[in-house]
C-alpha cells in the first residue's frame, strides 16, 4: 500500500511558517486522520517522516546523528528532533503545571494581563431586592505590561564532534538542556508570585514567631502550618512550593509519619501534606522559604513561543553555536491566591 508521507517534499522553509509549529505544516501536508485503522496511526506526521528515512532515534539500536544528513530532506528532519528533545527534558522537571491557574499563548514581548480584585463588601452575593442594582464584579487590564524573557542555552558543538554519536546519546545532553531551561522559568515563576509582576500585588510575607503565625523563629512546627493554611481564606491553600531544607523539617514532623501519607508517597512519589495540600520541593526557592497557593487562581503563565531552535544552522550542520530558545513570561491573577512564609 502506498503511503502519501513517502512522497512528501521536504524544505526548510517548513519551519518558518508563522504560528505553526514544523509538525503542524507536516500535519496539513500528511494528515494522521489517512492512517486510521493501519499500522502507522499511533504515529504523528514527523513519526511518519523518520521511519520513511528509517532514522531511530531511541533504544539499542538508534542510529548515529549523521543518519539525518543522508539526503537534503532527512536534514530538514533534525533541527526537529532537537526541539522535541529540549522539550522532554522540560517536562520531565517541570513543576509549571502544578502552579499554574492558566496558559495564555501571546506573540510579541509586552502582555498586559487582566485583574479583579473587589473590595470584600463587594465579594459577597448579597440578596437583591426588586428594583435594587445588582452588585458588580469589574474586570480590567493591568496598569502595567508584563515583560517576557528569552531563556534558553548554547548548543556548541562541531558537526565533526557529534556526526558518529547515537542519537538515544545525544538526546540526553538535549533533555538536560531542556532541564536548564525549565528550572530557570520556574525561577521567574517563583519571583512573580513571591513579588508581583509589577502591578503592586506582591504576596503577603508572613514569619514564623510573628503574629498571626506561632512558634519560634527559626524552627517550623505543624501547629505553624495550621496557622499559615488560616490565612487563604476565602482561597484554598492547595500547593506548597518548599526548599530544600524546610523539606526536611517537614518530613520529620509527626504528623507526616501519617501510614497513609507514606503508603501514598511509596506508590506514587507524590507527597501530600496533612492538610491536603500538594508538595513540591525546589532548589529554585530560597532557603526557610514555603510559598503557599492555590493553584486555581494564582499564576498566570504567558508563552511567546514554544521551543525555537536555529534551524537554518542545523540543517546546513553548522552547530558551532545553534541558540534553542524560548519565550514565556508570568502574571499574578489573584494576589492573595499565594503567600510567602518564612521560617
Amino acid at each position: 500500500m502506498a503511503y502519501h508521507f513517502d512522497d512528501l517534499k521536504l524544505d526548510k522553509g517548513m519551519y518558518s511558517v508563522s504560528g505553526k509549529s514544523f509538525t503542524a505544516v507536516l500535519e496539513e501536508e500528511d494528515p494522521t486522520e489517512r492512517y486510521r485503522g493501519t499500522s502507522l496511526e499511533e504515529m504523528d506526521a514527523y513519526q511518519r517522516q523518520l521511519k520513511r528515512f528509517d532514522i531511530k532515534v531511541k533504544g539499542a539500536g538508534s542510529d548515529v546523528v549523521e543518519k539525518f544528513f543522508q539526503t537534503s530532506q532527512s536534514a530538514v528532519l533534525f533541527p526537529e528532533f532537537v526541539a522535541r528533545s529540549v522539550r522532554q527534558g522540560m517536562e520531565e522537571a517541570d513543576l509549571l503545571p502544578s502552579i499554574t491557574a492558566a496558559e495564555t499563548r501571546f506573540e510579541g514581548l509586552d502582555y498586559r494581563s487582566i485583574a479583579s480584585v473587589p473590595e470584600k463588601s463587594k465579594k459577597e452575593l448579597r440578596r437583591v431586592e426588586e428594583g435594587s442594582v445588582i452588585p458588580q464584579t469589574q474586570v480590567k487590564t493591568q496598569e502595567n505590561l508584563v515583560r517576557l524573557h528569552k531563556r534558553g542555552r548554547m548548543l556548541v558543538a562541531s558537526y565533526e564532534a557529534i556526526r558518529y554519536q547515537k542519537l538515544d546519546l545525544f538526546s540526553v545532553t538535549l533533555r538536560q538542556i531542556g532541564a536548564y531551561i525549565s528550572r530557570t522559568l520556574l525561577e521567574d515563576a517563583i519571583d512573580v508570585l513571591e513579588n508581583g509582576d509589577g502591578n503592586s500585588n506582591a504576596a503577603t510575607k508572613l514569619k514564623v514567631g510573628t503574629s498571626p503565625i506561632g512558634g519560634i523563629a527559626g524552627t517550623l512546627k505543624y501547629d505553624d502550618l495550621v496557622d499559615f493554611w488560616a490565612q487563604f481564606d476565602p482561597y484554598e491553600m492547595n500547593t506548597l512550593l518548599v526548599s530544600g531544607d524546610v523539606m526536611l523539617q517537614m518530613l520529620k514532623m509527626d504528623e507526616f509519619r501519617d501510614p497513609m501519607t507514606g503508603l501514598n508517597f511509596q506508590g506514587t512519589g507524590k507527597l501530600t501534606t496533612p492538610l491536603g495540600a500538594n508538595l513540591l520541593r525546589t532548589s529554585a526557592l530560597g532557603t526557610g522559604k514555603l510559598i503557599g497557593l492555590d493553584r486555581r487562581y494564582a499564576l498566570e503563565m504567558v508563552k511567546g513561543s514554544d521551543v525555537m531552535v536555529e534551524y537554518d544552522k542545523l540543517i546546513d550542520r553548522q552547530l558551532e553555536r545553534a541558540a534553542i530558545t524560548t519565550i514565556a513570561g508570568f502574571a499574578k491573577v489573584f494576589q492573595d491566591a499565594a503567600k510567602v512564609l518564612t521560617v
